[in-house]
C-alpha cells in the first residue's frame, strides 16, 4: 500500500503517506514508511520538506492570539497559472485558518475587484452550505495588499456584509497570510505542474479534482493529520489524531 500511494500521490512526503496508511487501519511506523520509500528510490529531496516547515513557523506567527475555532479567519488571495496553450489564468480562493478549508476557488483571465468579490460569494455560499442554513458566525476575512482589496467596489461590498471584517496583511509580509499561499503552492506542486493543463477547462476540471482531495483526502500535518473537512465540521480535532486502532481479536 505504501508504495501505491507514493505513486499515486508522488508529492507526498512520507509523513503523510503514513498517516494515510494509518487512517486506512494499518499500523506502521514513520521509520518504516520511510525505509519502504527509500528502498523504492520515492523519497522527496530533504529541501522540500524543509521549506515546508519554515513556511509553517511564518504561519504560526501570524496570530498574538490564534482562532479557536472554523469561520473567525478566512485568508484570501489571488495565484495564477499558465496553462501549455499559453493563456494565463488567475484564481481568486479563500481558506479557514483553522480547518485549512477551501471553499471554492474563482478562476479568470482578471484578478480584480470583481473577481475579488466573486471569490468571496463563492466561499459565503459553500460556508452556508456546510451550515446547513443561511446563518453565519462572525468572519474575518485576511486578504493581503493588492489593488482588488483596496478598491472602493470591494471595501463597500464587505461593508455590506456584516458578518465580515476586513483585515489587511502588513506589506511584503506574506507569511501572514500563510495557509493561503501555501494551499496555493500544494495545488500547483503536487497537482497542475504534475499533469498536461492544455486550456482553462482543464485547469478548472483539475483544480476543482484536487480541491476535494484536499479538504476530504489528504492527512495534513497541521491538522494532527486529520483532513479539513473533518475539522471544520466538528468531527475532528486538529490537536488529536483520529486514526482507527486495530481489532484486538481474542486469542481463543
Amino acid at each position: 500500500m505504501i508504495v501505491a500511494v507514493a505513486v499515486q500521490h508522488p508529492a507526498w512526503g512520507h509523513r503523510k503517506i503514513w498517516a494515510t496508511a494509518r487512517h486506512s487501519g494499518h499500523r506502521i511506523s514513520q521509520s518504516s514508511v520511510l525505509r519502504i520509500l527509500d528502498d523504492d528510490g520515492l523519497l522527496l529531496k530533504a529541501d522540500y520538506q524543509r521549506e515546508r516547515r519554515q513556511l509553517a513557523q511564518a504561519r504560526k506567527a501570524a496570530f498574538a492570539a490564534p482562532p479557536t475555532g472554523p469561520n473567525m479567519v478566512w485568508q484570501f488571495d489571488f495565484s495564477e497559472y499558465e496553462t501549455t496553450g499559453g493563456g494565463t489564468w488567475r484564481v481568486a480562493g479563500i481558506a479557514d485558518y483553522w480547518s485549512k478549508y477551501e471553499f471554492g476557488w474563482h478562476w479568470s483571465p482578471t484578478a480584480n475587484q470583481h473577481d475579488a468579490m466573486a471569490a468571496v460569494e463563492l466561499a459565503l455560499t459553500e460556508a452556508e452550505r456546510l451550515l446547513e442554513g443561511p446563518t453565519l458566525l462572525e468572519h474575518l476575512t485576511d486578504p493581503d495588499n493588492g489593488g482588488p482589496f483596496r478598491s472602493f467596489r470591494f471595501g463597500a461590498f464587505i461593508t455590506g456584509r456584516p458578518e465580515l471584517r476586513h483585515i489587511r496583511t502588513r506589506v511584503r509580509t506574506p507569511g501572514q497570510n500563510g495557509v493561503r499561499e501555501r494551499a496555493f503552492q500544494s495545488l500547483k506542486y503536487e497537482h497542475l505542474y504534475r499533469q498536461q493543463i492544455d486550456d482553462a477547462l482543464d485547469l478548472i476540471r483539475e483544480a476543482e479534482t484536487f480541491r476535494v482531495e484536499f479538504n476530504q483526502v489528504r492527512p495534513h500535518e497541521a491538522l494532527s493529520w486529520n483532513r479539513p473537512a473533518e475539522v471544520h465540521a466538528g468531527r475532528a480535532d486538529p490537536s488529536t489524531p483520529t486514526f482507527p486502532e486495530a481489532e484486538t481479536l481474542p486469542t481463543s
